[in-house]
């Protein structure tokens, strides 16, 4: 047996091991696990340092999670847009194909409780509809692999749909997202890197909540995979008590960074059945936001979405007091140190709008063309030279 396998095999599943190694109740475990299944892997179980900690959280049964009962079980309506079996197209040029139920953990948050933790992988009939499904639709451009855990797919069965999904000549990227390097490193073999080689540009898209989750051994399995020339990115979702501080968030992105992991979407959880009682206000991930921007490298800022209910796809938000007014003549904007800033918008004259930034006689002539800098306008002997700085985004 491969050695990822066997570690696979010696996780947590069933309520009384959970219970006799934490001292806990083995009878309200198996209430909750019954239609909510449990594993914990032996690199997770190893991160948790005390209990009700951010790891805990995460991958030990609640209670809670049966008081949900007037939840829904598909909140974003994947099912009914999946015009064959295991196949949603809910953007126009892009589909999520879930080719398992199968995880390294069941996180007790899932969008897809209703689903993961029960056997079976995509079989080869259900893969031949959607490759047909897609070789009829030749807008769709992006096929994203999920599931359940596409890494936890067996080599051959991971390289039969890769193989299957590079025949469809106008699909030009493949995603594949996973928790599988942060819970199960062992996985990301020498072997699986070269089948992931042999079918780019894969992208991998990583789940990660917690600064704690990136351990040496988790690290090394993400730069393996970055070595293999697959680009990384960073799925976090946003957790009452896991990661709903601003600090948490900051020391995790930077983690991922370190990692070689670039840092992608925050979510703002689910209305799934089950899953509630880790939601938080909205403005929780605005403000994390807004602690993160500015404050650190552009790269460690990811997207704040919300995926809308009723299956609206996902929706980008940013704090609301970055743009403080618009109108024909300019955006007055407010940056991270809370300072104004006024961009003139375009006039469509066809010639130049504004002075050539460090002329110094067209500052002092005409100063009322250049636009408020607030606090930070230059004085006019540090003009020339602080216009000649300027260098766009390039320490973001």
């Amino acid at each position: 047996m491969e050695e990822w396998r066997q570690i696979l095999a010696d996780s947590i599943v069933k309520p009384k091991d959970l219970a006799d190694r934490f001292g806990l109740d083995a009878k309200e475990i198996e209430e909750i696990v019954g239609p909510y299944p449990m594993r914990i892997t032996p690199t997770v179980l190893n991160t948790i340092r005390a209990k009700g900690d951010a790891i805990w959280r995460q991958v030990v049964p609640d209670a809670a999670e049966l008081a949900d009962i007037d939840a829904e079980d598909d909140p974003l309506e994947e099912d009914l847009m999946s015009p064959v079996p295991h196949l949603v197209h809910r953007y126009p040029d892009r589909v999520l194909l879930m080719v398992t139920n199968q995880c390294p953990i069941y996180c007790r948050f899932c969008t897809r409780k209703r689903l993961v933790g029960k056997p079976g992988f995509l079989k080869k009939g259900e893969l031949d509809r959607a490759i047909a499904y897609l070789r009829a639709h030749s807008e769709v451009r992006d096929v994203i692999l999920s599931g359940g855990d596409p890494l936890l797919l067996p080599d051959h069965l991971l390289e039969r749909i890769l193989k299957a999904l590079r025949t469809i000549p106008h699909l030009e990227l493949v995603r594949i997202g996973s928790r599988v390097p942060g819970t199960l490193p062992e996985r990301i073999t020498p072997a699986l890197c070269e089948i992931v080689k042999k079918y780019h540009p894969i992208y991998m898209n990583l789940h990660f909540n917690h600064p704690d989750e990136l351990t040496p051994e988790v690290k090394a399995a993400c730069g393996r995979l970055a070595d293999a020339g697959v680009p990384l990115g960073a799925q976090t979702v946003l957790l009452k008590d896991v990661n709903d501080d601003p600090e948490i968030m900051r020391r995790l992105m930077h983690q991922l960074l370190l990692a070689r992991v670039k840092p992608y979407y925050l979510y703002q959880a689910d209305l799934t059945k089950g899953t509630n009682h880790f939601r938080t206000k909205v403005e929780t991930g605005l403000n994390i936001i807004k602690a993160l921007q500015g404050h650190t490298s552009g790269m460690a800022v990811p997207h704040f979405v919300i995926d809308a209910p009723g299956g609206g796809g996902k929706i980008p938000l940013l704090p609301d007091d970055y743009l403080v007014r618009m109108n024909d003549d300019e955006a007055v904007l407010r940056n991270y140190e809370n300072k104004r800033f006024s961009y003139p918008q375009s006039k469509a004259t066809g010639g130049r709008e504004l002075p050539m930034v460090g002329a110094r006689a067209s500052y002092q002539d005409d100063a009322d063309a250049f636009p408020s800098y607030g606090d930070s306008y230059p004085d006019r002997d540090g003009y020339a030279a602080w216009g000649n700085s300027c260098g766009g985004d390039m320490d973001d």
